[in-house]
Formats: C-alpha cells, sequence, structure tokens
C-alpha cells in the first residue's frame, strides 16, 4: 500500500448526490463501501466532512447573519454528517467513532489527539466533525490541522473533478490536466485547490495533497494502492 494513515477530506456537497439538498443515503451508502475496501487493506484512515449540504456560515452572513453565529450552524451541519456517515460505515461492520471539535458528549466523543490515534491504531475509522471549532475557518483547514496532528501520510481530498487542472474543466473542454504540481506552481498560477489557510498550513509541514474524483467507484481503493489517480500536490 502506498499509505498507512490518510485523512480523506469530503464536502458536504458531495453527500447530498444527485439531491438539491440534505442527505443521500445511496452515495453515503457507496463511500462507506468504498472507504470499508480500504480500511480491510489495512490503512488508517481518519475523515473530515464539509456541511454545505446543510447550511454554510459564509451564506447565512452574506444574508445578515452573524458570521460566528452561522458558522457554529455550519459546524453542527458537519456533525450531522459525520453521524450519518457513520451509521452507514457501521451497517458496512467497520468499527467507527466520531469526535467533535465542540463538546456534544451524548452523541460523540470530544477531540483529544492520543485518543484519535489510538482508535486508528486500532482499526477503526475516525471521523473528525465540528470543523477546528472556531468560526472563520474552514473545514478544509480542519482537515489539514487533523491531518498534521495524527501524523497523516496524505490528505485525500475526493471531489467532483479528477484532479487539478489550469482551468475549469467544467467550463473549457480543453482545460489540461496536471499529474503532479508543486505547492508553489499552484499558488503562482492562482489554482483553487483549497483556502490559503489550509494550503499554506499544508505546505508549510509538508503534507501532500491528493486531488481526485470521490465518485468514481474504485478510485480511493486504487489511489491508496500506488495507482496514478488524479492530481498529487507535494513540494
Amino acid at each position: 500500500m502506498q499509505y498507512k494513515r490518510i485523512l480523506l477530506k469530503l464536502s458536504g456537497e458531495a453527500l447530498m448526490g444527485d439531491r438539491p439538498y440534505g442527505i443521500d443515503p445511496k452515495r453515503l451508502a457507496e463511500y462507506a463501501k468504498e472507504i470499508k475496501e480500504v480500511v480491510e487493506k489495512g490503512i488508517e484512515v481518519a475523515i473530515v466532512i464539509g456541511g454545505g449540504n446543510i447550511f454554510r456560515g459564509v451564506a447565512g452572513a452574506s444574508n445578515g447573519m452573524d458570521r460566528v453565529q452561522g458558522d457554529h450552524m455550519g459546524m453542527l451541519a458537519t456533525v450531522i454528517n459525520g453521524l450519518a456517515l457513520q451509521s452507514a460505515l457501521e451497517d458496512e461492520d467497520v468499527h467507527t467513532r466520531l469526535q467533535t471539535a465542540l463538546e456534544i458528549k451524548e452523541v460523540a466523543e470530544p477531540y483529544i489527539k492520543r485518543k484519535a490515534i489510538r482508535h486508528l491504531e486500532k482499526g477503526r475509522v475516525v471521523i473528525f466533525g465540528a470543523g477546528t471549532g472556531n468560526p472563520y475557518f474552514t473545514t478544509d483547514t480542519a482537515a489539514v490541522l487533523r491531518a498534521i496532528e495524527i501524523n497523516a501520510d496524505a490528505i485525500l481530498k475526493g471531489t467532483r473533478v479528477d484532479g487539478v487542472y489550469n482551468s475549469d474543466p467544467e467550463k473549457n473542454a480543453d482545460a489540461i490536466k496536471f499529474a503532479t504540481i508543486s505547492f508553489k506552481d499552484v499558488i503562482s498560477k492562482g489554482l483553487k485547490v483549497m483556502d490559503m489557510t489550509a494550503f499554506t498550513l499544508s505546505q508549510e509541514n509538508k503534507l501532500p495533497i491528493i486531488i481526485f474524483d470521490m465518485n468514481k467507484k474504485g478510485n480511493l481503493i486504487k489511489l491508496v494502492s500506488g495507482e496514478k489517480i488524479g492530481t498529487i500536490i507535494d513540494n
């Protein structure tokens, strides 16, 4: 296997499937099966999910809501998604723990680094909810932060496109895909991969980011097995 421990970053919108909002149980089940394959290979898996399928703090703020209040609502949305994914994984007999940056002890463990690593070492999937627990920070930043804390080998960011392109492939049919690209080149070319806080944090800590299409069946297991899937961003 290419990696021993990974952090998988999923957007909240990915859980919508073909729905306009919310959670698509079919898409959730598909993701659970993909993750199970990886776990069965002995790879330790941590996950961070966004909450955009339910609520976005930035969107709330643009409509007059207090930004901090909106961000806290967004954090709770990620916990809802985490609970849904935990349930789907457990339906596949994958032992899972949900840890949250905001304490909600009735439904999840509080985030404790040493405990999270111990769960991973025991073969459990650990889902990190509620972002960093602080407003103004995205779940991309939370994903990078948690990946650094648990000493993950890489961040695997599952998206609806199969890598990083020199322009938007959904708008430009002639867009060119990068197999590999450096952090420096992503910044100099103005390519949008993650928000700059998350991206810089990853660069400074020499944490590789792999952008790939999570919706294509088999991509995740192929990627961790060493196949050239998506785009690798590294120093």
